[in-house]
C-alpha cells in the first residue's frame, strides 16, 4: 500500500508505479468514482489505439453508424475501469 500526503490544494501525487500501470501520463484526465469499498480511480483519456477495427474496411464489414461508435467507445471504456 502506498501513502501519499494531501496538500491544502487538495492535490496528491499518485505513485510512479500506480502512474505506469494505468499509462498515465501529464494532462491525462482522472475520474473518481466513491463506492462501497472506497474510491476508484479511472483514467479518463481515450487512445487512438482503443478505437482500432470500429471503422469500416473494404470488403470486412458494414460501415458503423456514429451511434455505433458512441457505444463501442463506451464498451470499451467500462472495459478498462474494471
Amino acid at each position: 500500500m502506498e501513502v501519499t500526503t494531501l496538500t491544502s490544494k487538495g492535490q496528491v501525487t499518485i505513485p510512479k508505479h500506480i502512474r505506469d500501470a494505468l499509462q498515465l501520463k501529464g494532462g491525462d484526465k482522472i475520474a473518481f468514482r466513491l463506492g462501497p469499498d472506497g474510491v476508484r480511480l479511472m483514467p479518463q483519456t481515450l487512445k487512438a489505439r482503443d478505437l482500432f477495427g470500429i471503422l469500416e474496411r473494404p470488403g470486412k464489414r458494414k460501415a458503423l453508424s456514429v451511434e455505433q461508435m458512441d457505444a463501442a467507445v463506451e464498451r470499451s471504456l467500462k472495459r478498462r475501469r474494471k
